[in-house]
């Protein structure tokens, strides 16, 4: 007898008496774990366990564990060939980038109707849509069609903007919440300098005109621009290659269920996704929480530990 037949029996009778509910808040701590340490950048285990994107943390794990390009922080763009169509026709972007840039399409969110990227404007980011998942942007088509119909040529792109950092612009320390997608950089209008750079789990590279960068979003990154010229990026969603068409089916769903539902406008009158239209009412109660936070710090975190404490009792107990 081995040591699996022996270990076993116990092993099993030892789980069985589980109760559902804790198997599946096991299977989001596992998840959470797994994303926590998977870097070598890393935020504190509270924040980790505690963040809202613990929510998707098992569909991500499932991502990232059949992922067909690997588990490192940047990903070499020849592995996806159908991409060079876009850098052959880098300065045909650039000048539609340019032309929008200067009639101030490239512009934050007005009102809180980007849940995505809500805390991006407040420190300089900007974006223009292309496309998202999905969505029609017809504003996108009008203004910059040659790109639109690049970009409509390649079904892996999923999303895709010009997105903007200002000199003085920051991005703070993040990671994006969905595994599903890698993210694809291309320098249009950039400074050319390493003043102006991203950081992906510890490495940093600076952006170049008609250069192509990939990354995993999952990994902790931020973004910086300490020069005195604009950074202006073609930015994209590309569908991560998985193993097992089930993955594939199960990735494909989510994008189209909830990725879709995050949809937001250009300007007024485009669609706006439903959980954009849920943000927007989700943040006034956040605003009112934020100003309770400024007059009385210590009951903010109270109230913020039993909220959550009470709602992983009211789900697995």
């Amino acid at each position: 007898m081995n040591w699996i037949d022996s270990v076993w029996p116990s092993l099993w009778q030892s789980l069985w008496p589980i109760a559902p509910r804790h198997w599946v808040l096991l299977v989001f701590i596992a998840a959470a774990l797994h994303a926590h340490l998977r870097g070598k950048v890393r935020f504190g285990l509270v924040r980790a366990l505690t963040d809202f994107t613990v929510l998707i943390a098992p569909l991500n794990s499932l991502m990232v564990l059949f992922s067909k390009v690997g588990r490192e922080p940047y990903l070499d763009p020849a592995r996806f060939p159908e991409l060079k169509v876009l850098q052959d026709h880098w300065q045909v972007i650039r000048e539609e980038a340019l032309a929008l840039d200067d009639q101030g399409g490239i512009k934050a969110a007005s009102g809180y109707t980007d849940l995505g990227f809500n805390s991006f404007f407040r420190t300089g980011w900007k974006r223009f849509y292309l496309k998202w998942y999905g969505v029609d942007q017809p504003s996108a088509a009008q203004k910059c069609p040659k790109t639109v119909a690049l970009i409509n040529q390649i079904p892996g792109i999923k999303a895709a903007m010009f997105a903007s950092l200002p000199p003085g612009a920051r991005l703070v320390r993040h990671r994006d919440p969905y595994a599903g997608s890698l993210r694809y950089h291309m320098g249009l209008i950039t400074p050319n300098d390493p003043g102006c750079f991203i950081d992906v789990d510890g490495q940093r590279y600076h952006w170049k005109d008609g250069e192509v960068v990939m990354f995993d979003e999952t990994y902790i990154h931020y973004a910086e621009n300490t020069t005195q010229h604009p950074r202006i990026i073609l930015f994209a969603d590309i569908e991560r290659p998985v193993y097992t068409p089930v993955v594939r089916w199960i990735n494909r769903i989510f994008s189209t269920l909830v990725m879709k539902a995050s949809a937001t406008e250009n300007e007024p009158g485009e669609k706006i996704g439903a959980l954009n239209k849920a943000f927007g009412h989700f943040y006034k109660l956040r605003q009112k929480a934020k100003d309770f936070k400024a007059t009385n710090r210590t009951g903010y975190y109270v109230g913020k530990w039993v909220l959550i404490i009470g709602l992983l009792l009211a789900i697995f107990y």
